[in-house]
């Protein structure tokens, strides 16, 4: 509990808080994707201050680390629109003779692979040359995006997923490029080794370079569902290989090469991800470590590897319920030991050189840094941290883990962040308002790591509950299946009865209850205030890009998630009436509480058209609203300006629904009908938008009546830095 000797009695929402909403925005600044070759460590890197730019930085055995790449590069791919590892490691002729590191990566402006030279002594390095072919300029013409990045066993050629835009119709594949630059004027020089299905992750070449093993899967599944674990002879290629493991309900990932004849790989047959070892000459694949525990996370971003082999043979391996730990696995005997280091929480990826490994791990109340582990000693080493000054502990919350009841009796489960300020402390009798946090995915996980956006409020007063309900990865796949065709309503039960569990526990005012989501989350915020309005306990919802006509989002997002509701709703046409039962966009009513929408203009994954459907419901009906739209962004904010702006309108958005003073911040207006005359505004705030698309008719009650016609709310000053 939090000190409260000094603290004054302040009304919740009020308290004085050093945590500003730039404070927030600089927490963005994230590294991923480490790799450790020779002692040297790579990672990416995410500067919200350029807006947004990726840049790959580099820690040479013995130095500090820096940027390989400079404004204006960009290393992000768009495989999936999710991206993931954007970069690979090579050796490369060094200017003047010899070899030194270079980087081979996925450029953003036009998904080109790059080959860029290490910097040089004075800081410069050459301008990256291309390996593949430029995009041409007409509009329609074929387009090629890379990632998951293997080099060929000949060091010539980097093995990847290729993904194909060509006349509206994505196709991918597995394709070596060669590394001499010769594809660069001449696509025929890109070699295709595998294709002909949906999806592909994990190009594996074998140590011997005789074999390749990959993973592929098909709509409508997601990678989470069911994949395929194929293993191809290099000499046999082009070809589709041998199916070795997994189907249409195993969700097979990560091969990793024992021997030049035998696998590890992970399965989720028994229903959690495990290990498994598999030889190719026969006989089935036997578990190295049987658990009720995860050995692995959805594939969301190809190129993240969860376990990893080292110099003795051992395993490296991050493996959890509820969230990911570091151990060491012995094969041989089965033995797993988990590692005592200062570091609690885990992100998906890490990299082996030797008896070491280099991943990216964090904390409670330490940020998420480059660290690199001795596994033989146990000793854990902090390489880097993007933090900048954090705020005294105080003023951080402490998260405790709950576990309820929800409908029906299902486990539940969540993490509670309570409010936490040495300055400040509820008056007499004074319950604190909670926020109810809804994650994205919705196969996705939230754990317990150090987060500024949580603590903006939580130190404000405002209490956080970040909710895993049905259908949350890390509890195995039953959990995971729980939304199975139920989407829009576990999902929407779980968050409600979280807030209600809070509310009998004596911890939250249920007169003071909010929600908020991202993506899928934004769904299931949304839902919860206008399919289930009769059960909700929220008096505001706040959606960042969230989903507000699963028909309309199935018929226009990328191809990755094109039929990714069939699984979570059902296939149309033939449920439609179930897609009109739980949109939001079509449950508006003179009950729904004030709803604020935020959304970019570049996003393709959830289109803008969601966020003006809903946004045109809600003027139809007179509620109050605002919709502010993001010039640059896409799905998920990465600009420094854009994530302060949200963050303070949302902050607005509950001090005028759960009535305390107004901080200062700029006010959000809400508007129950469009402006009589468009205003300016700055390009990070809200722009107009074209009238939306009608929402599709139900089948079981007429459409949704006309709605008038509106403008996105305009802002009168842009956010503060």
């Amino acid at each position: 509990m939090t000190d409260t000797t000094a603290a004054r009695p302040l009304p919740c929402g009020t308290w004085p808080s050093p945590i500003t909403a730039a404070d927030v925005a600089s927490q963005y600044r994230q590294v991923s994707f480490p790799v450790t070759i020779d002692g040297e460590v790579w990672w990416q890197e995410t500067l919200p201050g350029e807006l947004g730019r990726t840049t790959v930085v580099h820690l040479g055995a013995a130095g500090k680390p820096r940027q390989v790449l400079s404004a204006p590069w960009n290393a992000r791919t768009r495989v999936h629109e999710y991206g993931g590892r954007s970069y690979l490691p090579v050796r490369a002729a060094r200017r003047g003779g010899g070899q030194s590191w270079a980087i081979v990566f996925a450029n953003f402006a036009d998904q080109r692979l790059y080959l860029a030279d290490e910097p040089g002594a004075d800081g410069a390095g050459t301008t990256p040359r291309p390996l593949t072919p430029a995009p041409l300029a007409e509009p329609g013409t074929t387009e090629f995006r890379f990632a998951d990045f293997a080099l060929s066993p000949d060091k010539a050629e980097v093995w990847c997923v290729q993904e194909r835009h060509e006349a509206g119709k994505v196709t991918r594949a597995i394709v070596a490029v060669p590394l001499d630059g010769s594809a660069a004027e001449d696509a025929g020089a890109i070699r295709e080794l595998t294709s002909g299905a949906d999806f592909y992750a994990f190009p594996t070449p074998a140590p011997d370079g005789r074999r390749v093993a990959w993973v592929c899967w098909n709509h409508p599944r997601m990678p989470w569902d069911g994949t395929e674990l194929r293993v191809a002879r290099v000499d046999e290629l082009p070809g589709r290989g041998g199916l070795v493991k997994g189907g249409v309900s195993e969700s097979v990932l990560a091969p990793v090469w024992h021997d030049d004849t035998s696998l590890y790989l992970i399965s989720d047959w028994p229903g959690w991800w495990n290990l498994y070892t598999l030889n190719l000459a026969g006989g089935p694949a036997e578990a190295v470590y049987p658990a009720e525990e995860e050995f692995a996370a959805p594939l969301w971003r190809l190129g993240q590897p969860t376990y990893a082999v080292l110099a003795d043979g051992q395993l490296a391996v991050l493996h959890g319920s509820g969230g990911l730990r570091l151990g060491l696995l012995d094969p041989a005997t089965g033995e797993l030991t988990d590692l005592d280091i200062p570091y609690r929480i885990f992100a998906p990826g890490l990299s082996a050189d030797g008896m070491s490994v280099v991943l990216v791990a964090g904390g409670p109340s330490t940020p998420m840094s480059v660290i690199r582990v001795d596994m033989t000693t146990g000793k854990a080493k902090k390489l880097y941290s993007p933090a900048g000054r954090l705020p005294a502990s105080g003023y951080l919350p402490k998260p405790r883990k709950l576990e309820f009841e929800g409908r029906f009796g299902q486990e539940v489960h969540a993490w509670v962040y309570p409010p936490a300020n040495p300055e400040a402390t509820a008056g007499e009798g004074e319950l604190p308002p909670y926020v109810v946090w809804a994650h994205g995915g919705p196969a996705s996980q939230s754990d317990r790591g150090l987060d500024l956006e949580k603590a903006y409020f939580t130190s404000r007063g405002i209490g956080v509950i970040d909710v895993n309900y049905g259908g949350s990865a890390g509890y195995g796949r039953v959990y995971r299946e729980r939304l199975r065709h139920q989407w829009g309503v576990v999902d929407v039960e779980d968050v409600i009865a979280a807030a209600q569990a809070l509310v009998s526990s004596g911890d939250a005012d249920g007169a003071r209850l909010v929600i908020r989501g991202g993506s899928a989350g934004g769904w299931t915020a949304l839902a919860a205030v206008t399919a289930h309005a009769a059960d909700s306990p929220f008096r505001a919802a706040t959606s960042y890009y969230g989903i507000t006509d699963p028909r309309g989002f199935a018929a226009t997002t990328h191809d990755f998630e094109s039929t990714y509701t069939d699984g979570l709703i059902g296939p149309l046409p033939g449920l439609a009436a179930t897609y009109a039962e739980r949109s939001p966009a079509q449950h508006v009513t003179p009950k729904t509480c004030p709803i604020l929408q935020l959304h970019g203009q570049d996003d393709i994954i959830v289109p803008p058209a969601q966020a003006h459907t809903m946004a045109a419901q809600l003027t139809h009906q007179g509620i109050p609203h605002a919709l502010l739209e993001f010039a640059g962004e896409s799905h998920g904010f990465r600009r420094t300006e854009t994530i302060i702006r949200a963050l303070e309108a949302e902050l607005s958005l509950y001090a005028q629904t759960l009535n305390f003073p107004h901080p200062d911040t700029p006010l959000l207006r809400l508007h129950t009908t469009p402006p009589e005359i468009p205003e300016p505004v700055p390009p990070h705030a809200a722009t107009a938008t074209p009238e939306p698309p009608p929402a599709p008719p139900s089948t079981k009650r007429p459409a949704s009546p006309p709605v008038a016609p509106r403008q996105a709310i305009s802002e009168e000053q842009p956010s503060r830095a």
